[in-house]
């Protein structure tokens, strides 16, 4: 039966500082690398091993998705890395403290911004310090000013049923090392979670989590790998 093996990265040096990161390359912490190659050796001692893996063009991502293969031994797995696993664009938000955040902006405007299902934050302004337009990695590729949760699941699914699903079908054992909004597009695909209800869905740092499906690519089971 097929079965999928979703990873968040482990812990960024912006996760440990609370700042906003979205699509800017931000390293894992010392703590972020330990998470994700405890998530390796426990893939290799639950004997869930991956075929083939796909993560963003993320360093952090990226970075979490090779420490847990070499930990679980399979650092030689084919990788894909497409830019619509990336995090979610945080435009104008990108870098700033979230608590300074809040404070300047107050507490439920940032939650619209933050969790709402298709509201999303004011834009980069265009030159900016953190405008990706000329990385050479998102060469040829639009890079958005910012991004609703929705705006990243209608991203997120097109490289879903273009690579992951015939994948999936064609036998192999996916492992995905992407981001909290990257992950929740494909957890509210798979599992049918509502508009409202995937915004209140956390996803921690380091994880896996094994979907178990059947022929047709639907949930039989969704669980966390450390409590089996």
């Amino acid at each position: 039966m097929p079965r999928l093996i979703l990873i968040r990265h482990g812990q960024s040096q912006w996760n440990l500082e609370n700042r906003f990161t979205g699509w800017w390359d931000v390293d894992v912490t010392e703590k972020g690398a330990a998470e994700a190659f405890a998530a390796g050796k426990l893939l290799k001692d639950k004997g869930v091993l991956p075929t083939l893996a796909f993560t963003s063009l993320q360093t952090r991502a990226i970075k979490t998705l090779h420490l847990a293969l070499e930990a679980a031994g399979r650092l030689w797995v084919q990788e894909d890395k497409d830019w619509r696993l990336n995090e979610r664009h945080y435009g104008g938000l990108t870098g700033l403290d979230k608590a300074e955040t809040a404070a300047k902006h107050g507490d439920d405007q940032v939650k619209v911004w933050r969790r709402s299902f298709d509201v999303p934050p004011p834009p980069l302004e265009a030159g900016s310090e953190f405008d990706l337009a000329s990385d050479p990695r998102y060469a040829g590729i639009a890079v958005p000013a910012t991004e609703s949760l929705k705006d990243t699941i209608a991203r997120v699914l097109p490289c879903w049923e273009e690579k992951i699903a015939p994948a999936l079908r064609a036998g192999e054992t996916v492992i995905v090392s992407a981001h909290g909004n990257s992950l929740r597009a494909l957890v509210k695909h798979l599992s049918g979670i509502s508009d409202e209800d995937i915004t209140g869905l956390e996803i921690p740092t380091g994880q896996p989590i094994v979907y178990e499906l059947d022929d047709n690519l639907a949930e039989i089971e969704r669980y966390y790998l450390s409590e089996r």
